[in-house]
Parts: C-alpha cells; sequence; structure tokens
C-alpha cells in the first residue's frame, strides 16, 4: 500500500512541491528568470541583415531559410551584459545556426552587420555545438575538437537545452547539462542577443528547412549568484596578460605608459611626486581609492611626465557602483592651481546609472560614460558594470576620437568655429584656447569615487 502511494505521489509531483515550500522556509532564493518570447508573437524582437522567415507557431519561435539572402537575424530591441541565458533549440540536419550572444549591429561596423559572440548550433560531423564563434569578426574562440563529452552531448536533428553563463569577461556555455565551453574575453561586455538563420545561397535543397527555439528565459539581476561553481573544462583566455605588449603591439610600435608595478613615468598633477595617499599598485591594478567623492580631494590627480602631441591611448578600466573619474588630455597643469581637477580635455568615466552627473550639464548627457565631458555626448556604447571596459582616445592634429569597447562612439574637430562655439557654452568657457594646444599631459582622475585602471599604452602618431 506505501509503495501504490509513494508512486501516486510521485507522479503529481508531490515531492517537488515539498521541496519548493522547503526552500522558500529556509531562505533558498527562486532564480529571477525573464521571459524574452511571450510565447505568442515577436515583440520585443527585431529582424536585421538578411530575409530568412521568422515567426511564432505553437509557443515556439520558427526561422526558414531562403535562397540567395545574407544571414539573417532576430535581435532582442534590449542590450545585454551579464546575465544567464537558456533557450531549447532544434535545427533541422545539415543548416548551421546558432545564437548570438553580447552582439552589435551599428552604422560605423560593415554597414550594420551583426557582429559578435555566437554559441553555435552544429548539425554537422564536426559536432562544435555550443562552442563559440566571433561572428563577422575574429572567427572561432573555442571549439569543442578538445571536449569529447561536450560533442557527443548535442542530439541531431532534437530539441536541445543551451545554457549561457556570461559574467564580466567570462563566458560560459553548457548543452543538455555538460559545460561545453570556458572563454575568457572581455572585447564586448554588452550588445544583442539575436537568433540566427544562416546563408543557404542558392542551393535549392536547403531552401525553407527550418530553426526553431523555445523556452527562451534570462537572468540579468545578480547573475553570478545563479551561476555554475565550477567547470571542468579547460579556459581558453583571449586576454594577453595584463600589463604587457604583444609582439604585435610592439611591431606596431605600442608603448606601456605603466609597467603594472611601480610609480615610474607618473607624478601627482599639482605635486613633484607621486601622492602619498589615494592610490594604490596591488596585483597589476592602479586604483584610486574612495574618499568621500570630492574632486581631487585626496589623493589628487596623476599626470604622466612627459606630453604628447598625436597619438592612440588605450586604458583598461574598472568602475565601482556609482563612480565618478576621467582620462583627461592636453592637460596643462599650470591653468589650475587651486581646488578641483587640473584642466583638459576629458574622456569621462562614470555609472550612467548611479550617479546623478549622467543627468547635469548644460548639453544633458555630455557627462556620461565615454562622453568629452560636459561637451559631446558618445553614442552606441556598451559597457560593463562588474568587469572591465576598455578605453581609447586617437588624436591626430585637431582631429579625436573616442572609442569604447573597440566601439568609436564620438569624434570631433578643435580649433574650428564649432569647437570654440561649444567651449563657450561649457564649464570651460574660463579657460582661454580650451582644447587647442599642441601637446599636453595624460591624466588620470581622483574624483573621490574608487576605480580600477590597467593596461595603460600609447602609439605616438605622425
Amino acid at each position: 500500500m506505501m509503495r501504490k502511494l509513494l508512486v501516486i505521489l510521485l507522479s503529481i509531483g508531490f515531492f517537488n512541491v515539498s521541496l519548493a515550500v522547503a526552500c522558500s522556509t529556509c531562505g533558498c532564493s527562486t532564480p529571477p528568470w525573464e521571459n524574452l518570447f511571450n510565447g505568442k508573437d515577436l515583440t520585443g524582437w527585431e529582424q536585421k541583415n538578411g530575409k530568412a522567415k521568422y515567426e511564432a507557431v505553437d509557443g515556439m519561435i520558427v526561422g526558414s531559410t531562403v535562397a540567395s539572402t545574407p544571414n539573417s537575424f532576430l535581435c532582442t530591441q534590449k542590450l545585454y551584459g551579464d546575465f544567464i541565458l537558456e533557450y531549447d533549440m532544434k535545427c533541422e540536419v545539415g543548416l548551421n545556426s546558432g545564437v548570438q550572444i553580447r552582439s552589435n549591429s551599428l552604422d560605423s561596423y560593415s554597414k550594420g552587420r551583426v557582429h559578435g559572440y555566437q554559441v553555435e548550433c552544429d548539425t554537422s560531423n564536426r559536432k562544435y555545438s555550443a562552442g563559440i564563434y566571433d561572428e563577422a569578426r575574429r572567427g572561432w574562440l573555442y571549439t569543442l575538437k578538445e571536449n569529447k563529452k561536450g560533442q557527443d552531448a548535442f542530439k541531431n536533428g532534437q530539441w536541445n537545452k543551451f545554457r549561457v553563463e556570461a559574467i564580466g569577461s567570462s563566458i560560459r556555455t553548457f548543452l543538455n547539462g555538460v559545460p561545453c565551453a570556458n572563454l575568457n574575453d572581455s572585447m564586448t561586455p554588452e550588445g544583442l542577443i539575436a537568433l540566427q538563420v544562416h546563408s543557404v545561397g542558392k542551393n535549392k535543397a536547403m531552401v525553407g528547412k527550418t530553426v526553431s527555439w523555445k523556452n527562451i528565459r534570462i537572468i540579468t539581476k545578480e547573475p553570478q549568484k545563479y551561476a555554475t561553481k565550477k567547470v571542468s573544462i579547460s579556459l581558453v583566455d583571449m586576454d594577453p596578460t595584463p600589463n604587457t605588449l604583444t609582439d604585435k603591439e610592439k611591431k606596431e610600435g605600442w608603448k606601456l605608459l605603466w609597467d603594472g608595478k611601480t610609480t615610474r613615468g607618473w607624478r601627482g598633477a599639482k605635486m613633484d611626486g607621486f601622492p602619498a595617499k589615494g592610490w594604490v599598485i596591488k596585483n597589476g591594478e592602479l586604483a584610486v581609492h574612495a574618499s568621500g567623492g570630492g574632486e581631487s580631494a585626496y589623493g589628487g590627480d596623476i599626470v604622466t611626465e612627459k606630453g604628447y602631441r598625436n597619438f592612440e591611448l588605450s586604458v583598461d578600466f574598472k568602475l565601482s557602483k556609482g563612480a565618478n573619474s576621467g582620462i583627461k588630455y592636453f592637460v596643462d597643469t599650470g591653468l589650475n592651481k587651486g581646488q578641483g581637477s587640473a584642466i583638459g580635455c576629458e574622456f569621462q568615466i562614470l555609472d550612467d546609472q548611479n550617479h546623478p552627473d549622467a543627468k547635469l550639464g548644460w548639453n544633458v548627457g555630455s557627462r556620461t560614460v565615454a562622453s568629452l565631458y560636459d561637451l559631446m555626448i558618445a553614442k552606441d556604447k556598451r559597457m560593463s558594470m562588474t568587469g572591465w571596459n576598455n578605453a581609447r582616445v586617437v588624436v591626430k592634429g585637431a582631429h579625436v576620437e573616442h572609442w569604447l569597447n573597440h566601439i568609436k562612439v564620438l569624434e570631433y574637430e578643435r580649433r574650428t568655429p564649432a569647437w570654440r562655439a561649444l567651449v563657450a557654452k561649457s564649464k570651460y568657457k574660463r579657460w582661454p584656447n580650451f582644447g587647442e594646444a599642441e601637446e599636453g599631459l595624460l591624466l588620470l582622475q581622483d574624483h573621490g569615487d574608487e576605480v580600477h585602471f590597467r593596461n595603460i599604452k600609447i602609439k605616438e602618431l605622425q
């Protein structure tokens, strides 16, 4: 009798319900999943590039191949940075497909071509499903050539469950519960999620074949809390060792501005030596510590000992919550000898979501991250709030560009009537000929918030 009762209870899911109740009483939290697909229509999605057919059918998104069209992508209208993504996917045998994560479609890159990380779905004998391919950019980043268990996890022509954990620079994938890829790469910290239907060219036999997705859901709130603790597969690290130069960079003329260990080459903006407080070097990172949010009020800004004229400057930075800082160029430390920061053009560093400066200034938005502080607004930004980001400033005479995470976000010309009109409206109007110097120092700002820097390097241009 007891055995029969046990079978009945199991069949109606009694123990699962009991477990859920028990978890709620002991304080265990339920993962905060959000559905990316409502099961009825394609609300929240938009198609880019090719003309493959996408439709909502019986709780699925079904993509169908079309002849003579490029790769097609059904993209989320929102951008995602750190997340855990799960979806079920079925791909007809013979097709190649995948799901884009942290991907972009920008007018400035190949006329809007969707590019970035792709979690592969591979029906061929190669068996690279859940490997990571860099679509329209670098190619394969993580194959499954050395992961036999991962290769065998894929069920060809059937439904497969994919899980992607993208947190900071770490991207890990799982296929039907089996670990498949373990990648460290910080090139793109935020972007679209997109469902790919691959081009089939003029192959009539492949026209009309389908790729299907269902149960598409995501965690964006504290995803690290729900991430898999350990994986047994090898790590592929695409990021070079911090504070070093690759052979390619050396040949191109790059030089380190900071050696990762000492204060050599830097001094306080308003002193002869390096600040005795406020700045800390640890684990290959140069960090300005929190001191209440004051502008250059504790350790103070630091500047290079040498001035620069035409250059390409690259700096990795990582923000604390609510932080404010900046990277300045064409700095003249003699302009402001009183309180506050030294004067120069500024690549703004800011937590746009949690710092009030994001909504201040005469030109609202010009104080957000990567903007030319108080002058010009950065556009098409992709930003990580938990991991490292890359700032890049390119100066060629009067022409200047700001880049954030390898995307150009603004450009301008100095020494023009338009430039002077901008300055006249800004907080810099009191400084004669602001931003028009031939040469100046480079600066890392102490704005009283914790910010970390590394990989500070420069290439001088002709």
